[in-house]
């Protein structure tokens, strides 16, 4: 495929606008991707939920967002496709970009309307969906969002690794901070705010957690045995931030900390932190030690004391190095022409960052990406 324009059909998932205002990761990713494709030249029709910016054809209920995670989930999914796909009946494209999971891809390769169809994995690759993705690799370009998100499943072929982006902050780094520490996440036990909690009080740091409260019945356990006990002028909740508040109680922030008890496969929230110019405290798990560059934009811990130990070594981040840095390998612009390659040669080349040392590096950087159709 030559260097001309493209006319790639872009397929968000149902549940929040494009932009989210408030939680909604893979929401943020896709704008900012068709956002950066259209500043690129090319020519980009994008569905999406209701209440999405110009730009967005809408297709699905806002208010569908409260039935994700629900018995309700399947059927609106169901609906929203049906609806995405009826519009673009008689319509040619050169690329369908699928982000909704395996029905939307399984759509999109049935349509016919594309000769490539790419999708990307933004979740947990589990049994069933390892076995799926296997099942149409060689009818889709496959990416995943990491390294370690890829080497959960090596015998899938890949066409790429594609790291999210963020929106790049307007203003450069800040040199001056507080002395709070910030976890930006919902309230779960996989994020691990029992253990954000116990480094801000040895490190003698104020904490500010911020996110939504998983509405399950181990969310709410959780929350309320073990974070809500613990509020207190040193340990503030914020139930949901978004926005200009959002920015700067990151900004402002001496770390953010994220000590995670999953392999997440990427987090959005930790390079929000770091491209503010705020480094990050985090165990070394999932996607972790390759977003973070040891010293230079935080610190990668094995246990709570470990995260201790960086809370009281940051005055040793350079915090305009820090920024500068992750604008530079998180940017819009990046994630967008790195997907454009996939769309053009079938594949991209994995990035291999700093932080990587050691067995698991040699592993990981040996998984490369592969021609597809």
């Amino acid at each position: 495929m030559d260097d001309a324009a493209l006319r790639i059909a872009i397929v968000a998932p149902a549940w929040y606008p494009l932009p989210p205002r408030g939680y909604g990761g893979t929401e943020l990713v896709v704008h900012l991707l068709h956002t950066e494709l259209r500043r690129l030249g090319h020519d980009v029709t994008v569905f999406g939920a209701e209440g999405s910016a110009e730009g967005v054809t809408m297709l699905a209920d806002a208010a569908w967002s409260h039935d994700l995670g629900g018995q309700a989930e399947a059927a609106r999914q169901a609906t929203y496709l049906a609806r995405v796909y009826a519009a673009m009946s008689g319509q040619r494209f050169d690329v369908i970009h699928d982000h909704t999971g395996f029905e939307g891809l399984l759509l999109a390769l049935q349509s016919k309307l594309a000769p490539i169809v790419v999708h990307t994995i933004h979740g947990e690759l589990t049994e069933s969906m390892r076995t799926f993705y296997k099942e149409v690799a060689d009818h889709a370009r496959l990416c995943a969002i990491s390294l370690s998100q890829a080497a959960s499943a090596p015998d899938i072929k890949l066409a790429g690794i594609v790291h999210n982006a963020v929106e790049l902050p307007a203003a450069p780094p800040s040199v001056t901070h507080e002395r709070y520490i910030i976890e930006v996440a919902r309230i779960i036990p996989d994020k691990g705010q029992h253990l954000a909690i116990q480094v801000a009080q040895r490190s003698g740091r104020k904490l500010i957690l911020a996110g939504k409260v998983e509405r399950s019945e181990e969310g709410m356990r959780y929350f309320e045995e073990q974070v809500e006990p613990y509020l207190s002028p040193t340990v503030e909740y914020y139930p949901n931030v978004a926005g200009a508040q959002k920015a700067r109680l990151i900004s402002r922030a001496a770390a953010g900390i994220f000590p995670l008890q999953w392999a997440e496969p990427f987090g959005l929230a930790m390079v929000e932190c770091m491209v503010a110019g705020t480094p990050v405290l985090a165990l070394r798990t999932g996607s972790t030690p390759e977003l973070i560059e040891e010293g230079v934009t935080g610190f990668l811990a094995e246990d709570a004391d470990d995260l201790v130990e960086g809370a009281n070594r940051l005055d040793q981040i350079d915090r305009v190095r820090c920024g500068t840095v992750a604008r530079e390998r998180f940017s819009p612009r990046h994630m967008a022409e790195r997907y454009v390659a996939v769309y053009r040669r079938g594949s991209v080349e994995v990035e291999v960052f700093p932080s990587r040392d050691g067995p698991e590096a040699a592993a990981l950087s040996s998984r490369r990406a592969v021609p597809t159709p």
